[in-house]
């Protein structure tokens, strides 16, 4: 069983929305975009222990806060979220029978929706579609919610009015449906006190529950031999207590057992109990048992996943919903990869949101969906396609590049590590000048990527354009020209640019000033890893003695690791001793992604006031424009905008 689609409409952030999943699922897009939504709606349809929340939902659940409605136009805030599960069991197919549809996964939709369907039962597998609704209810004064069958569809004739009950008419999904599902949420905050507590909706409540059915004879056992533990015996309580007990007794007729005071740990109620009992952990290094909440934030992490683990296994693995929001969170790297394998291995579906590279890694290019929100709330989910004539094997060796550009809001391509470790410091350069007004690559979220040589450069272009990613592209000047099936892909860059020089090398040789590299080369000459072969600057050596040895050096001292090329640009002071070329296409990045401006209320863009953007919004577009002047590379000048 998994989710195959889900639709959420006035749920917190999203007015209305519809993504389609395709078996393990990982959720990426910017903060605040709608993931953590997107998991939370899914808990309030299948969550067996969501419907013991009270209220199951509140004020900050609708959209935009607005739970009544409106009396001008009659709107309904009401939260409705539909779920569409598929690859159903045969013994769910008997349990939910009367309640499937035929789904056609070509249409990604009903197959009875289609007037000239022909032999469903053959055709189309079938399908549980489920419905959430959420509403405040004025009678009561409070806010109600509940899982309902989404089919059939009550039916409203002379015979059976419309209700206003909550779902319509429809018949409830049970508490004992929803466990059927197999549906378990890792939360990034769930390693609060609760999580491994004996609260109902816990964890381990949860576990007690699958393994003894009810817990009864658990909890009342826990009950009497609470009952019969006496504190006070073989302690100074002892007396105390006979002391309050004298006193009572001149006040308050007591039943003279001679144990009418004592001292619990608890007060023995079943919820009580629950509230108190807690798990002790010796983790190592160490052997003292603590209280789970007195642990690391990574270790309560792990304590959680293997507690949910464990529920998988006693539900039957395969048969699990697995939803994990950012399961990085203090884990080391290994321990993210680890954690990912096991679940997208064992589990029948996994959903992740992630904004680690190296739990994205993990998964295939198909299992991404990149999730997106326009300003009116609408949410959608792109998937990303790999270019038809773009090979598998060069995302798989790029694959933790292609993690970093998923999670960017906009990637630059570049040809190669030595390029890739220079750009940033160009970047770092240009914002150290505040008066600039340049924001840095990393703050404006870019991601630098090395496509590996000049010649593959175009190739990432309608790869990063699909994921809706303002896409840059910069290489020097290939010694073979490009094909036309490369020339005609550079078109996708938002901005491109083909540097008029042979190698980085020469475009820092003629654009860094020459008291610049005169001091890069008196830097570097005190260097454990100086290429001494190159010889050493002579004193009183001319400009073109300079730039004969800054070349040899750059060339022998290449790269992204011990490369020199971020040494000499580093020791530029301003805007004014860096290569012109980089500075020029880096200020049109840094124009191109800037805020578009807010105009005055006197402002009237193009005689339209209603052109006018909202304060702090930008304008987004689909399709970010290509800014390229012609075939060769050159580019036109931009004044810049939102993207």
């Amino acid at each position: 069983m998994r989710v195959r689609r889900i639709r959420i409409r006035n749920f917190r952030g999203v007015k209305e929305g519809e993504l389609l999943l395709d078996g393990h699922t990982l959720l990426v897009g910017a903060n605040s975009i709608g993931k953590s939504t997107i998991c939370e709606a899914l808990d309030l349809v299948l969550g067996p222990e969501r419907m013991l929340r009270r209220p199951v939902v509140d004020e900050y659940d609708f959209h935009d806060s607005r739970y009544l409605t409106d009396d001008d136009t009659g709107d309904d805030p009401s939260i409705l979220i539909e779920v569409v599960l598929v690859d159903l069991s045969a013994r769910a197919e008997r349990r939910f029978g009367g309640h499937l549809r035929k789904w056609n996964h070509e249409l990604n939709d009903f197959a009875d929706t289609q007037p000239d369907t022909i032999d469903l039962a053959d055709a189309h597998p079938w399908c549980l579609p489920l419905l959430f609704c959420g509403r405040f209810n004025p009678a009561e004064d409070d806010f109600e919610g509940g899982t309902f069958f989404a089919h059939p569809e009550p039916v409203v004739d002379d015979l059976a009015t419309e209700t206003d009950e909550l779902g319509g008419g429809r018949r409830v999904f049970t508490r004992d449906d929803k466990r059927h599902c197999g549906y378990l949420y890792l939360r990034p905050n769930r390693t609060g006190s609760r999580a491994l507590s004996f609260q109902r909706g816990s964890l381990l409540d949860t576990i007690i529950r699958l393994e003894t059915d009810t817990g009864l004879e658990l909890w009342e056992k826990v009950r009497k031999d609470l009952a019969e533990v006496d504190l006070a015996a073989g302690s100074s309580l002892e007396s105390t207590l006979d002391g309050v007990e004298d006193r009572i007794a001149r006040f308050l007729s007591l039943s003279a057992t001679g144990e009418d005071v004592q001292v619990h740990p608890s007060d023995l109620t079943r919820e009580n109990i629950r509230e108190t009992l807690r798990v002790f952990i010796a983790s190592n290094p160490g052997s003292t048992p603590v209280p789970f909440n007195r642990l690391s934030t990574g270790s309560l992490n792990l304590l959680v996943f293997a507690l949910l683990t464990y529920i998988a296994e006693l539900k039957g693995d395969d048969s699990v919903i697995f939803a994990m929001e950012e399961p990085e969170i203090a884990i080391p790297p290994h321990a993210q990869r680890r954690l990912v394998d096991f679940v997208t291995r064992r589990m029948g579906q996994a959903i992740v949101t992630s904004h680690s590279p190296y739990v994205i890694e993990r998964f295939t290019p198909e299992s991404l969906l990149v999730v997106s929100r326009d300003p009116s709330g609408k949410l959608s989910g792109r998937p990303i396609e790999l270019p038809t004539d773009f090979k598998v094997k060069r995302y798989r060796e790029n694959r933790r590049q292609f993690a970093e550009a998923v999670l960017a809001r906009a990637v630059l391509v570049v040809e190669g590590a030595t390029e890739a470790a220079l750009i940033p410091v160009v970047s770092d350069v240009l914002d150290a000048d505040s008066s600039l007004g340049y924001t840095h690559l990393d703050l404006a979220g870019i991601s630098v990527f090395d496509a590996g040589n000049d010649s593959s450069v175009p190739l990432y272009a309608p790869l990063f354009k699909s994921l809706g990613k303002p896409v840059y592209g910069i290489h020097d000047t290939p010694t073979t020209p490009f094909d036309e099936d490369r020339v005609q892909k550079t078109d996708d860059f938002t901005h491109y640019q083909e540097i008029p020089y042979a190698g980085v090398e020469d475009l820092l040789v003629a654009e860094v000033p020459a008291a610049v590299k005169r001091r890069f080369l008196a830097t570097v000459s005190t260097r454990e890893d100086y290429p001494v072969h190159c010889g050493y600057l002579a004193p009183g050596s001319d400009d073109d003695a300079v730039d004969h040895l800054v070349r040899k050096v750059l060339i022998a001292r290449k790269g992204a690791n011990d490369g020199y090329a971020p040494l000499l640009v580093g020791e530029a002071r301003d805007m004014t001793e860096l290569p012109a070329s980089l500075v020029a296409f880096l200020t049109l990045i840094d124009a191109d992604l800037a805020p578009a401006a807010v105009p005055t209320a006197s402002t009237d863009l193009a005689g339209d006031p209603s052109a006018a953007a909202s304060p702090g919004e930008s304008q987004p577009t689909d399709e970010p424009a290509n800014s390229n002047a012609d075939s060769s590379g050159a580019v036109a000048p931009s004044a810049g905008g939102g993207t």
